[in-house]
């Protein structure tokens, strides 16, 4: 038995050029056939003027009428020529793709301006809020001074914090780190993240930020707001907010320090921790972490500071 032949394989450049090719014979064909009816349709008007005497009475600025007839016919003609012998060459695809790579072009330097101005608003707006808070902080009495409000939190790379109000992931020197910064504080947090864990944690005075008013929990003090509970915690030189991303947002304009575990993994999740912006914030401690038996994820321990 012979085998079959494998037919050889045409590249989309290829295929582009035969499609091309069959538009074009299209094109010639129909201008033939439309020649072709031009000349058949002049024979037949002049047989009926000259020939057989139909309408020669009616003319038009001196012309009959057949003369009219087929000089409009020939103008259609003579468009349809320029269509698929001009038109056709020079506004076809590659010129109707030069269009659209320029408006493409005109389009993206207008996203881009925009992206720019919207950066220089939001940059503006943090160097406000900064002076803002500096002049605060000058007004401020030297007891207000003396705490430092931190919020802590574990971030994975794409600033997801949890899912479904459970932790993702589980990294026991995380977990020490937390402890060790927040025992014999104040750790404020909203009503949820408190849900989250099987009780208040020892050690530490456990703050519940909720507006419903028949909440109550053992060994933990309700507030109705975020300044509330940052009011329960004035003689506190370091409170420490614990979450979750509704109370972080809020807290961001209020906090002097941030405790950032950073998980080197992005993670699905419905719960995020709000970009931190570099203009308002600055670097001053980290501390890497490689993944080992004990910890499925590498992750860095990461000191922000409120610039002054």
């Amino acid at each position: 038995m012979f085998g079959k032949k494998n037919k050889p394989a045409i590249d989309k450049d290829q295929l582009e050029l035969v499609k091309n090719a069959q538009r074009r014979i299209k094109q010639k064909k129909r201008l033939y056939y439309h020649f072709v009816l031009f000349l058949i349709g002049a024979i037949v008007l002049i047989v009926l003027n000259v020939v057989l005497g139909y309408g020669e009475q009616i003319k038009l600025l001196g012309l009959n009428w057949f003369v009219w007839a087929i000089g409009l016919w020939g103008l259609l003609l003579l468009i349809h020529v320029f269509d698929v012998f001009v038109t056709s060459r020079f506004m076809g695809k590659e010129w109707e793709e030069r269009q659209l790579e320029k408006l493409l072009a005109i389009q993206e330097a207008r996203i881009e301006k925009m992206k720019n101005t919207l950066k220089n608003e939001e940059l503006l707006m943090a160097e406000a809020a900064l002076a803002e808070e500096r002049r605060l902080n000058a007004n401020a009495s030297p007891k207000e001074k003396e705490q430092v409000i931190t919020i802590i939190a574990a971030v994975a790379e794409n600033n997801v914090i949890g899912k479904d109000n459970d932790l993702i992931w589980h990294l026991s020197d995380d977990l020490k780190h937390f402890k060790d910064l927040t025992s014999g504080h104040h750790i404020i947090m909203g009503r949820k993240t408190f849900e989250s864990m099987p009780k208040a944690l020892p050690n530490r005075t456990n703050v519940v930020i909720t507006r419903q008013d028949d909440f109550s929990a053992e060994n933990v003090i309700v507030a109705g707001s975020l300044q509330e509970a940052l009011e329960v915690a004035k003689e506190d030189p370091q409170p420490f907010i614990i979450g979750g991303g509704e109370i972080y947002k809020q807290a961001l304009q209020f906090t002097d320090r941030i405790e950032l575990t950073r998980v080197h993994h992005s993670f699905e999740g419905d719960t995020f921790f709000p970009e931190i912006n570099t203009v308002v914030w600055k670097e001053v401690d980290t501390k890497f972490h490689a993944k080992d038996e004990k910890h499925e994820y590498d992750f860095t321990f990461i000191r922000y500071e409120k610039r002054q």
